[in-house]
């Protein structure tokens, strides 16, 4: 059969009845056939291959990258805007700015849910490490990371992140996101060359002796000296150092802090993520253990960005929707139907709506719902590592 979708006729659209039948040919050693053109049914080579799969009855427009996991030239990354800063900018433009260190892109699709209010605009809701780096942390729910092997994992990462003061107590923090008043937060360079923080205190901290320092990593205990104490907040940002900022009513906590005080900071999670080299935020999870898990009050259909995968491949899968005549968008049990059908035996939906995008070879694939590509946080990149 060289159609690439089969339905049951006379079905209602739902995800029970959403029988979709995937050619064998792209499931299989990744010749794509058909009658697509070159555009929409490429083979490409070094262990990848796109496809685009045009489905009349909806209609649906699903565009998906397919990986071969065993090829140790690729690997998934994540960005941000101009390669190192959190903030908002297109797919486009995020894979264009990134570090060649990290290696060719080669295909993209948009990532994690984000703040839209300021002064952090752009703050990713979820966790994200960016080849090692740990930019945002984990907020109790579910995300996409891979272990220093690169086996990937889909887990809910809870943050236990604290600084333990000199007489032993102990403040949890958060990392480069919006300081409350009775809170701790502890910013990076990847904010910004500020903290952006008003009233409070602010604690520019710098390694101390020869201890591991900047980047910042997950699972990891650092030994910082207190540089410089700034009350009021709004203490600058350097690559070598970091600044703890605590929230009006913390302010007594470092009350006895001066330069030369030693803290220690740690950033441990439940699971354990030290040595993790990637991770990005999103969810709901869709697939467990090849089951549709997909919450079954979600039947509005939008466009849809999703990350699967099995033993042999990941799949970056994205829906187009919003659009009558090409797309209509998919429910989360639908698009939950479909990545089993595509093989996965994991799969994690991703933002949507307007975000959806997809990006293969320096080109946007896919048709926006407005138009146009939406600035976001983040994404969720393969890159071709140079060979070395």
């Amino acid at each position: 059969m060289n159609s690439c979708y089969l339905f049951k006729k006379g079905a209602r659209r739902t995800a029970g009845s959403l029988a979709i039948l995937i050619s064998a040919s792209f499931l299989g050693e990744g010749t794509l056939r058909g009658d697509s053109s070159s555009r929409t049914n490429a083979r490409l080579p070094h262990g990848f291959a796109y496809h685009h799969d045009e489905i009349p009855d909806g209609p649906w427009s699903v565009h998906i990258v397919k990986v071969d996991r065993a090829n140790p030239d690729l690997e998934l990354q994540t960005t941000l805007p101009n390669g190192n800063q959190i903030g908002l900018a297109t797919l486009s433009e995020q894979v264009k700015a990134t570090a060649p260190r990290l290696g060719r892109p080669v295909a993209a699709i948009n990532g994690d849910y984000y703040n839209k209010t300021r002064p952090y605009v752009g703050d990713p809701k979820g966790l994200q490490i960016l080849d090692g780096e740990l930019i945002s942390g984990p907020c109790d729910w579910t995300c996409l990371w891979t272990d220093a092997a690169g086996h990937p994992h889909m887990t809910n990462v809870a943050s236990h992140f604290e600084v333990t003061w000199p007489h032993g107590t102990r403040t949890p923090f958060g990392l480069n996101e919006d300081r409350p008043r009775n809170a701790a937060v502890l910013y990076t360079a990847a904010i910004g060359p500020s903290t952006r923080t008003s009233g409070g205190r602010d604690l520019v901290l710098e390694r101390n002796g020869t201890n591991d320092w900047l980047p910042l990593r997950i699972g990891q205990s650092y030994s910082a000296r207190v540089r410089e104490v700034r009350p009021g907040g709004g203490a600058p940002l350097t690559k070598d150092t970091m600044v703890l900022s605590l929230g009006r009513q913390l302010e007594a906590r470092a009350e006895s802090v001066a330069p030369g005080t030693v803290l220690k900071i740690s950033t441990a999670t439940m699971p354990n993520l030290k040595g993790a080299r990637m991770a990005i935020g999103g969810g709901p999870p869709i697939v467990r253990d090849g089951k549709d898990i997909a919450r079954t009050e979600m039947y509005v259909r939008h466009p849809r960005a999703a990350i699967g995968w099995n033993d042999d491949y990941f799949f970056l899968v994205e829906v187009d929707g919003r659009q009558r005549r090409l797309s209509v968008g998919m429910t989360l049990p639908e698009l939950a139907n479909y990545m089993i059908k595509l093989g996965c035996k994991e799969a994690l939906n991703l933002d949507g709506g307007g975000s959806a995008t997809f990006w293969v070879y320096g080109q946007l694939m896919n048709s926006p719902s407005e138009g146009r590509e939406r600035g976001m946080a983040n994404a969720l990149m393969l890159i071709q590592k140079e060979k070395r």
